[in-house]
């Protein structure tokens, strides 16, 4: 490639860009609270997105600089640039974080192998994606779920050098303009037809083609102010232009803010218009603040906003694993106190560690290289002490951590305590429907509701009659196995041995990820074929909101059937009003009681999987328990009787 002389101007310019540090700082802040603090900025995953127009705009004007000045752009110094920035604090932290988490809860090892490979390879994004991880849910996290957003910018460090050095020499002055533009419009479009089409949310998010929109429109961006700037970049902007260019970053902060705010992880909303409003956000941010002299920019530069700025990849690749591994060691499902201490250890761990990785191995290695880092760290007989100790430190770390590393990824459990959870109980489902076939065992006569009830107890399988509910019920029985019909979710799943146990005989239907609706439709099934018993519990809270219409339904299809609903336990937003929603249909209806398995789980230690959701064959006795509280509840004058009379 031939090269030319670059114009003045052009090598005037200052590698650095005013207020992109201080634009670092708000987008890291939005992340942390979001991690942090969920419930606070329930849209902080924005941040993210602020990362890729910084990170497509300044790269791209670099490479065009690149460009201008000489002609031509090294490949292979721009890919090592980026190997040196990104690896050796991915690196760190990958050795460090993965011995602390067995040491922790090995349930944050799971998959460790492929997430460790993924990160190292800059390909977590579809990693995640091939093995159905959820970037929504905080029940089973994996340690290192965070390093999705670095492999999607990676990848397009691959190909943005590429793309440039095509467009520019055989397009016109504008084209690499429109072409990076129109990839970004493509990109963010499929993330909103993917939504409409029905896609998994974490597809959507993770996804390389529907979420690149950001580094694709900020590498327009500088493709257009990078060939339209004046001659003279230091040239005073007017107060006028000032006053604009203020009004312009306080609108696209705003907009930030306010999305961030209001915006729910992984609605509709987010893909259809959300992320890309964002992304136009901060974009003008970006215009406004990269202007030479720029007010706005020189706001963004203050010091602490700088000194953080500069250090944000750091801190961004700490605090995830950090989080739950302090979250781990500390109670905070069952305390609130813990999970305020858990954000402040994990945030104090975090600025620290990213401070001490900036200063003592990322700074290094991208100004001198690893292999000079490495001579001159540990090359030195006389060097002063504080290096000696420096030496020392670090070879101690890489002592301990790498083959720790290795250990972690040997112990590392195929599946989860919640899956493991889940499985016991698939396992005895699996049993329960094998046994006719073995000739037969306790109870196995009791899913046509052919069982004998203990202790003369009629045995009703379906149709109106004999419920617990009746008008006509002057002397209710306590219900036995072969009376109740159950239909659950995955809780109900894992607490199906105790359950079988407690309610020899009892009809379970349970499976993972079902909502009421769905049970709604099953009892009507079981209904229609007379295999519907007397009494019915229904625990379906877990996974989504309660439909009041679907609640009306069940009632419906229960008739004069005894109803129990069992409350859900979980770290998940849409829980307290699921509780509320059940507890005021039991209140309003005769016949319908709650079992309370959130107040009787919460708090006890060890009765739950790591999820803080699954029971452990403990906490399956605790659901059992529950259940035979709300049926013993169910045949009470209270409920029993008078059915036809007012519930109060």
């Amino acid at each position: 490639m031939t090269t030319h002389t670059a114009a003045p101007s052009t090598l005037r310019r200052s590698a650095r860009f005013g207020g992109l540090d201080g634009l670092r700082t708000i987008a890291v802040a939005l992340v942390l609270v979001y991690h942090l603090f969920p419930d606070a900025l329930p849209g902080g995953f924005l941040g993210v997105d602020v990362f890729f127009a910084i990170s497509g705009f300044l790269i791209t004007s670099l490479l065009l600089r690149e460009y201008d000045a000489h002609g031509r752009i090294s490949l292979g110094r721009f890919w090592r640039r980026r190997a040196r920035r990104l690896l050796p604090a991915l690196a760190l932290v990958l050795l460090v974080c993965t011995p602390l988490a067995l040491l922790a809860d090995r349930d944050l090892l799971v998959g460790i192998g492929a997430q460790l490979a993924g990160a190292a390879l800059f390909v977590s994004n579809w990693v995640y994606i091939a093995a159905g991880a959820d970037y929504f849910t905080r029940d089973a996290p994996e340690l290192f779920r965070n390093t999705w957003s670095l492999s999607i910018e990676e990848q397009f460090y691959i190909v943005l050098p590429l793309l440039i050095l095509v467009l520019c020499r055989f397009g016109r002055r504008g084209t690499p303009a429109l072409v990076l533009a129109g990839l970004g419009v493509a990109s963010g479009s499929l993330m909103a037809v993917l939504s409409l089409q029905g896609a998994e949310a974490t597809r959507i998010y993770f996804g390389s083609d529907a979420h690149t929109f950001g580094l694709l429109f900020g590498a327009a961006l500088a493709c257009l102010l990078e060939r339209r700037r004046p001659g003279a970049d230091a040239g005073r902007l007017r107060t006028g232009a000032q006053l604009g260019l203020i009004a312009v970053a306080a609108l696209g902060l705003t907009v930030l803010g306010v999305l961030a705010w209001t915006l729910p992880e992984g609605s509709p909303a987010s893909f259809r218009g959300g992320f890309q409003l964002a992304t136009v956000a901060a974009l003008a941010t970006v215009w406004a603040v990269t202007r030479p002299g720029a007010w706005a920019g020189l706001a963004l530069d203050a010091p602490p906003l700088r000194w953080i700025g500069e250090r944000s990849y750091g801190i961004y690749l700490w605090h995830w694993p950090l989080l739950l591994i302090s979250s781990a060691i500390l109670p905070v499902r069952t305390d609130p106190a813990a999970a305020w201490a858990a954000a402040g250890i994990t945030l104090t761990t975090t600025v620290a560690a990213a401070a001490l990785s900036y200063r003592f191995v990322e700074q290094p290695i991208r100004r001198l290289g690893l292999r000079r880092t490495v001579r001159r760290t540990f090359g030195v007989r006389d060097a002063p002490r504080d290096r000696r100790v420096l030496v020392a430190a670090l070879a101690a770390l890489l002592l301990v951590t790498v083959p720790a590393t290795g250990v972690a990824v040997a112990q590392a459990p195929e599946r989860s305590s919640a899956a493991s959870a889940i499985e016991r109980g698939r396992q005895a489902l699996d049993a329960r429907s094998a046994a006719p076939e073995d000739g037969g065992a306790e109870g196995a006569g009791a899913e046509d509701g052919s069982g004998e009830a203990e202790e003369g107890s009629e045995a009703v399988s379906g149709g109106a009659g004999g419920g617990a509910r009746g008008a006509n019920a002057d002397a209710p029985v306590r219900a036995a196995g072969p009376d109740i019909s159950a239909v659950g979710d995955s809780v109900m799943l894992a607490s199906l041995p105790e359950l079988d146990e407690a309610f020899p005989g009892i009809a379970v239907d349970a499976e993972v990820s079902r909502g009421l609706g769905v049970g709604v439709g099953i009892s009507a099934d079981l209904a229609a074929e007379g295999e519907l018993r007397r009494v019915i519990v229904v625990g379906l809270g877990t996974n989504g909101p309660v439909d009041p219409e679907d609640l009306a339904a069940l009632n419906a299809v229960a008739g004069d059937r005894g109803l129990v609903l069992v409350n859900a336990y979980a770290e998940r937003d849409w829980i307290p009003g699921v509780n509320a929603e059940l507890a005021a249909f039991a209140d309003a209806h005769r016949g319908v009681v709650v079992a309370d398995w959130a107040g009787a789980v919460d708090g006890v230690p060890d009765a739950l999987a790591g999820d803080g959701i699954h029971p452990n064959p403990s906490g399956g006795v605790i659901y059992a328990e529950a259940v035979q509280r709300a049926i013993d509840a169910l045949e009470t004058p209270e409920e029993s009787l008078g059915f036809a009379l007012p519930r109060r």
